[in-house]
């Protein structure tokens, strides 16, 4: 082992660490560290305001974060060096420590590679809504290695910047404006002419849809049980909510009061062998069964 890196400091520690001129020494290398992370500290709130206004969130935020760890960096070397460690030997050896650690944390080089592309492709950012594969959530922060997402049901997720490299991600907030979905069935025997006007008055009679652009109402295919009809209505993002539980409601009141049946799948059963004529019979039997039962 190198007794040219720790050993000497230690035992001159070791020897050293009841005396008054040693309390003295670390108490000023204390006083120096904590005046050096107090100054980065300052440093940073004040380059935190600068930028507020010029820099995108994500961004200000991995500033802040630099030079956080810079302070917290010279610090620890400024406290090495007045113990009388021998850094240029530490740090070699650290060198070596470096490669075995470096092979150990490929997936962590992975995601903060990923990390520079997403910052730098400015896909989403810091209070956007997003959807990861089934995980839905509000972006809390945006680091180099993963991002922090609250879920609507105040749930904290963190996912790997390297999945979300890999993964389909939807920005639902990207955009001031949406379009919401409703998927209608109707019946067979309605009038669809009838049927897209009155989507279309519940449409413009809605306080949380948009008139511009205009409602969509595609007449999709000839389902199981009947008709099936996209109506899409567009809104501002804010108000998903009200709009999804309004305009469902609409639905269901407008078409009662039109006279437009939303059906639900039937089935008619056939017993083979058995004839159509001799099924009221079978019935009025089984009635006179539970007549004479009861008496």
């Amino acid at each position: 082992m190198n007794t040219t890196i720790l050993p000497d400091s230690i035992d001159h520690l070791f020897q050293n660490a009841f005396t008054p001129e040693f309390w003295r020494k670390a108490f000023s290398i204390l006083i120096a560290a904590v005046l050096i992370l107090v100054v980065f500290r300052v440093l940073q709130v004040i380059v935190s305001r600068a930028i507020k206004k010029t820099m995108p969130e994500q961004k200000a935020q991995l500033v802040k974060k630099a030079i956080q760890y810079t302070g917290w960096v010279i610090a620890i070397v400024s406290v090495l060096e007045s113990m009388g460690v021998n850094l240029s030997a530490l740090l070699g050896a650290a060198g070596i420590a470096g490669i075995a650690i470096g092979f150990a944390a490929q997936t962590s080089v992975s995601n903060l590679i990923s990390g520079i592309f997403l910052i730098s492709e400015k896909s989403f950012q810091i209070g956007d809504v997003i959807q990861v594969g089934d995980i839905s959530g509000i972006i809390m922060s945006i680091d180099l290695l993963s991002i922090k997402l609250q879920t609507f049901d105040n749930r904290f997720v963190r996912i790997p910047n390297e999945s979300i490299i890999k993964s389909n991600v939807i920005n639902n907030t990207r955009f001031p404006i949406r379009r919401l979905d409703v998927w209608v069935s109707v019946s067979y025997n309605s009038d669809l002419k009838k049927v897209t006007e009155t989507l279309k008055d519940i449409a413009s009679k809605n306080l949380n849809a948009l008139n511009n652009p205009e409602p969509l109402i595609y007449i999709d295919k000839f389902d199981i049980s009947g008709v099936s009809i996209l109506f899409g209505v567009w809104f501002e993002q804010s108000k998903l909510v009200d709009l999804r539980n309004s305009i469902i409601m609409d639905i269901q009141r407008r078409f009662a009061e039109e006279g437009i049946e939303i059906p639900y799948p039937k089935r008619d059963v056939y017993i083979k062998g058995i004839a159509d004529t001799q099924i009221p019979d079978l019935r009025s039997d089984r009635r006179g069964q539970s007549a004479g039962t009861n008496t």
